[in-house]
C-alpha cells in the first residue's frame, strides 16, 4: 500500500478557513481525511502540506509514527513552527483515518479502547456565532446573561465566554469590575449547577491575568483560560497558584517540549493541547502520557472544523484525564452540510456517545465544500485606549 496523492480541500467559514486534508492510497476507495485550519493563514497552510508531500509520496500509509518522524525531523527545520506544525496535524490525522479504515475500526480502539462511555462537551457563547463570542461588549452584562441561558437552553451544561475586557499591561479597578459584572450576571442567570469558563484569550499581562482571576475566583468558574500569554510560563505559574480556579492554557503550543515545560512549572490544571496544532494524534498521545504524569487534565481546544472536532472526540475517548472537549455548532450555517458523523450528541447535556465507523468516523461532502470555497477570512484587530496595539 502506497500514498499516492495528498489534497487539500478548503471550506470557508467566516472567520476562517477550514482547511481539509485528504491523503489518498494505491488502494481503490481507501484514503484518510483530516484538518490543519489555521485562521488567517490558509495559503501558507496548503503550501506547507504541499511542502510535506514531496517527503510522503510513494509511503505506506500505515507507517504513522515514522512518517510523523520524517515530517518533523527533516529537512533541517523542525516543524514546531505553527504553519509546519498545523499542516503535520492534518496529514497526521488522515493517516489515523486510513489505518482505522484498515483495521476496520474507530481510532479510539486502535488508541487502547474506550476509558468511558461518554464525552461530555461545552459551547461557546452564540454556539460560536462569531459575533456572539467575540464581539460582545465587554460591559453588556445583560447579554451576557443572555446568551448563558441560551446555552443551557440549547442542552449545554457548560460554557465559555471572553468576559475579560482587552486591557493594557497594568490598569485600575474599572476593567476588572466590567470583567466581574459579567460572570456574575451569568452566574446568576444559570445557577449554580452549569459550569462556566472565562477565556481571557491570552490578552492580559501577568500582573492583570492575576487582577482578573482573583476578582472572578468566588465564581466557582470550571476553568479561567490564558490569562496571559503562552510564553510567560512563570507568568502563568504565579496565577495557577495563586487561585482556587485551576488555569487552563496549552492551544498555541505545538512541540512536545513546550508542554514539559509547561507542566514542569505547574503554569496549569488543565492541558488545552489542539490536535490540529499539536502534531495530530501521534503526538497528542505523547502530550496526553505527560499530563497524565503530573496529574494535569486534558480539554482539548476544538473551535475549528468538524474533522478537528471528530478527531478530538476519538482521542477523548481513549484518554483517562480527558474531562471535556470544546464544541462550535452555529459559527456558519452549513457546519452540518459538509460532514457525515459517526458519533451522537445528546440534546440533553450535549454529550458524545461514539460511533463504530472505522477511522475517524467521518466524511466529508467535496461538493458542498466546494460550494463554499476559500475567502479572505474576517479581519480582526485589537488595539489599546491610547491607540498601541493589543493582542486580538
Amino acid at each position: 500500500m502506497k500514498i499516492t496523492k495528498i489534497e487539500t480541500h478548503v471550506c470557508h467559514a467566516r472567520m476562517r478557513n477550514w482547511v481539509f486534508i485528504k491523503v489518498l492510497t494505491d488502494q481503490p476507495g481507501l484514503y484518510g481525511w483530516g484538518e490543519a485550519t489555521l485562521e488567517w493563514h490558509t495559503r501558507s497552510i496548503v503550501g506547507a502540506v504541499e511542502d510535506i508531500s514531496d517527503l510522503l509520496i510513494g509511503e505506506d500509509p500505515t507507517r504513522i509514527e515514522y512518517l510523523w518522524q520524517m515530517m518533523f525531523r527533516q529537512h533541517f527545520w523542525h516543524g514546531s513552527g505553527i504553519v509546519r506544525a498545523t499542516a503535520i496535524s492534518g496529514i497526521d490525522l488522515a493517516l489515523w483515518d486510513i489505518l482505522g479504515k484498515v483495521a476496520n475500526m474507530p481510532v479510539h480502539k486502535l488508541l487502547g479502547g474506550p476509558v468511558r462511555d461518554t464525552i461530555r462537551t461545552y459551547s461557546h457563547l452564540g454556539g460560536g456565532k462569531l459575533e456572539d463570542f467575540y464581539e460582545t461588549g465587554r460591559d453588556d452584562a445583560r447579554r451576557f446573561a443572555e446568551l448563558a441561558q441560551k446555552a443551557v437552553d440549547d442542552g449545554f451544561t457548560a460554557f465559555k465566554a471572553m468576559a475579560v475586557p482587552e486591557t493594557m499591561p497594568l490598569e485600575g479597578l474599572r476593567a476588572v469590575r466590567y470583567a466581574e459584572a459579567n460572570v456574575k450576571a451569568m452566574r446568576e442567570a444559570v445557577g449554580d449547577d452549569i459550569d462556566i469558563m472565562v477565556d481571557c484569550h491570552a490578552r492580559p499581562s501577568p500582573a492583570m491575568g492575576l487582577k482578573f482571576g482573583k476578582a472572578l475566583d468566588d465564581y466557582g468558574l470550571y476553568f479561567y483560560e490564558e490569562p496571559c500569554w503562552p510564553e510567560s510560563v512563570e507568568g502563568l505559574a504565579m496565577i495557577n497558584a495563586a487561585l482556587t480556579t485551576p488555569v487552563a492554557t496549552g492551544e498555541r503550543l505545538t512541540s512536545l517540549d513546550q508542554f514539559r515545560q509547561l507542566f514542569d512549572a505547574r503554569g496549569c490544571e488543565v492541558c488545552q493541547l489542539d490536535i490540529t496544532h499539536c502534531g495530530g494524534i501521534s503526538n497528542a498521545n505523547r502530550v496526553a502520557a505527560l499530563a497524565e504524569a503530573h496529574r494535569i487534565s486534558l480539554a482539548p481546544h476544538n473551535p475549528q472544523g468538524p474533522v478537528s472536532t471528530a478527531a478530538s472526540l476519538e482521542f477523548g475517548f481513549a484518554q483517562p484525564s480527558y474531562i471535556i472537549c470544546e464544541t462550535v455548532h452555529a459559527d456558519v450555517p452549513w457546519r452540518s452540510d459538509v460532514v457525515s458523523e459517526g458519533f451522537t450528541v445528546e440534546k440533553e447535556g450535549r454529550i458524545v456517545r461514539p460511533g463504530n465507523r472505522p477511522g475517524l468516523g467521518i466524511e466529508i461532502d467535496e461538493d458542498e465544500v466546494a460550494r463554499h470555497p476559500p475567502e479572505k477570512e474576517m479581519v480582526q484587530r485589537s488595539f489599546y485606549s491610547d491607540g498601541s496595539v493589543g493582542d486580538w
